[in-house]
């Protein structure tokens, strides 16, 4: 059983550590205390939520999660920046030839969608579909409060980039403007984003002029984002036709309502709690409560004996410690993969759809 939960103060030295296995590519979790303590104050006022995965203890952080609830600043004037891929047709009669030209054009966005950010998983905890759940756990953190977040989801993806921190992408077009090596581009870029407006060429530029290796990146992930690309387009997403100003890494799309997880979300009561050990028994499940904190659990056998009916669930004692709920609490479910849960009309829906 895996527990995620909304992020405390007292993690920050967790978080701290958790960082310093991050490599290139994720600004949004530096190793730096002072950075990590403003994003868990940024999400304890609701801006930016951060879920944290812990263990058995529910001191030491395993992985986290984040959302940020619209992209750009319009008050501090902190636009979020991508590029655009348009394409364009170019014919000539007389020459008998026909092209398809791809172009980046600069965008800038205030107020914009949510974003789905800070995803990462300590490498001794990988495998077994735990990434999948703590993923996830940011949906049904949504779901319980729609209200929070905007219509529309982005998730801008880590591109290509080399162990020594190098992109082909920002080689062939960043550099010639910032002048710095990627890496460095990327942490400044964490923090005050107006040297991006000051240096970032405005006009579109042509993807034919680009070095062969630079085209071939735009819109692909780094290696070991490719299994985060291929969760998020189980549950809905696609590509948007955006990348990243730095890497080219893609931005994918949803709307909040059709995520998949969301979409099969259902608010049920706890009508008894049950002293049955776990089994591997059941389909694989997410399970969620908002109390004083969100609190999520995953995984098989969290409902005793799988018991659902007219007069609510039943949890085994364990998972209903763990999510710190009592008989009469209201907990949200959704399955862990990808098919409507098979309770039909039976399934006691206490709240309606969100979004």
């Amino acid at each position: 059983m895996e527990s995620i939960r909304s992020v405390r103060k007292s993690d920050l030295d967790s978080l701290v550590a958790l960082a310093q296995h991050v490599s290139f590519g994720l600004t949004t979790l530096s190793p730096q205390a002072d950075r990590l303590a403003k994003r868990i104050e940024e999400s304890l006022a609701g801006d930016a939520p951060l879920l944290v995965m812990v263990d058995r203890t529910d001191a030491r952080v395993m992985g986290t999660a984040g959302l940020f609830t619209r992209v750009g600043d319009a008050q501090r004037a902190e636009p979020f920046y991508a590029y655009r891929v348009e394409r364009s047709v170019h014919q000539s009669l007389s020459l008998n030839v026909h092209l398809e030209v791809d172009a980046l054009h600069l965008l800038k966005m205030f107020n914009g969608p949510t974003e789905l950010g800070t995803l990462f998983l300590h490498p001794d905890h990988r495998g077994g579909g735990v990434g999948r759940i703590l993923s996830l756990s940011r949906f049904l953190f949504m779901a319980l409060r729609p209200t929070q977040f905007d219509r529309q989801v982005i998730a801008e993806l880590r591109g290509v980039i080399d162990d020594q921190g190098r992109s082909p992408f920002w080689d062939a077009i960043g550099r010639h403007f910032f002048q710095v090596d990627f890496p460095i581009a990327d942490a400044l870029s964490a923090g005050d984003k107006k040297f991006i407006a000051e240096l970032m060429p405005s006009h579109p530029i042509y993807v034919p002029l680009l070095p062969l290796e630079a085209q071939s990146v735009i819109g692909e992930v780094h290696p070991q984002t490719a299994p985060a690309r291929r969760l998020l387009e189980s549950e809905g997403f696609y590509f948007s036709n955006m990348v990243d100003i730095f890497d080219a890494g893609p931005c994918l799309r949803c709307d909040a309502a059709a995520i998949r997880t969301i979409r099969d979300a259902k608010t049920c009561f706890i009508a008894g709690i049950g002293d049955a050990p776990f089994t591997e028994a059941g389909e694989p499940m997410l399970i969620a409560h908002d109390g004083d904190e969100f609190r999520l659990i995953g995984g098989k056998g969290l409902m005793q004996n799988g018991a659902v009916g007219e007069q609510g669930v039943t949890l085994t004692r364990t998972a209903a410690t763990t999510l710190e709920v009592e008989v009469g609490d209201s907990i949200c479910i959704s399955p862990l993969r990808g098919r409507s849960i098979p309770f039909g009309a039976q399934w006691p829906v206490l709240a309606t759809r969100p979004f």
